[in-house]
């Protein structure tokens, strides 16, 4: 899990890269929480993301955005945060030339970045998004959403009603040529505090289910 450090838009920004022994890896990057709310790449949530593809043979990335830990920058309210995370994405495929695949992967409001990169790049086929703001920001440029995914919502977030996600996910599920998997974790809160080997559970099965191999 070794440390790095590269160029952002407003400065260096500070990650942590898992490369994968597979030859013609696929790619996945981790966004964290917000900032402004103690968001980190150290967040429970996304450290176990950022593990569950590398377990599941990804190369895999997560990074602080802007302003927070060792990241050049100060918060951008999404916008800054988005180049960062376009900047991170051109970091990996840089060193990634011959990946078979491209994800992106968020928590909170590194699903809403997440979202929105997936809109930018047509390079990423797969998103997961973990407890999407679905009632703090606007998911309507999703319109259409291009690449199948899953989302995982907890049915006792206190941030984020379940059901305004719900609403998300059935809406994104009506479009024709994608697939989008909703899993609501019964008793989870935002963070999942007490659901964590779930969440992973979760993860690991879609993503053992999109390549063709059995979940652990």
């Amino acid at each position: 899990m070794p440390e790095v450090i590269f160029n952002g838009p407003e400065g260096r920004l500070e990650g942590r890269y898992h490369h994968s022994k597979r030859p013609n890896a696929p790619i996945a990057l981790v966004l964290h929480p917000n900032p402004q709310h103690g968001g980190s790449m150290n967040n429970r949530v996304v450290y176990n993301i950022y593990h569950t593809f590398a377990r599941r043979g990804f190369s895999v990335l997560r990074f602080n955005f802007r302003g927070v830990g060792r990241s050049q920058g100060v918060y951008d309210a999404g916008q800054g945060e988005l180049s960062d995370a376009a900047s991170a994405l051109d970091w990996m495929q840089q060193i990634n030339t011959s990946a078979g695949a491209c994800w992106v992967a968020g928590f909170s409001f590194g699903a809403w970045i997440g979202m929105q990169l997936l809109m930018r790049r047509p390079e990423i086929e797969g998103f997961v998004s973990i407890a999407p703001p679905a009632n703090q920001h606007d998911f309507t440029f999703l319109a259409p959403c291009p690449s199948s995914g899953l989302i995982v919502h907890g049915n006792r977030d206190e941030q984020v009603p379940e059901a305004s996600v719900a609403k998300l996910a059935a809406k994104l599920s009506q479009q024709k040529n994608i697939t989008v998997d909703y899993h609501q974790v019964e008793g989870a809160d935002h963070s999942f505090t007490e659901h964590q080997e779930e969440l992973v559970k979760v993860l690991d099965s879609y993503l053992a289910s999109v390549q063709g191999q059995p979940a652990r």
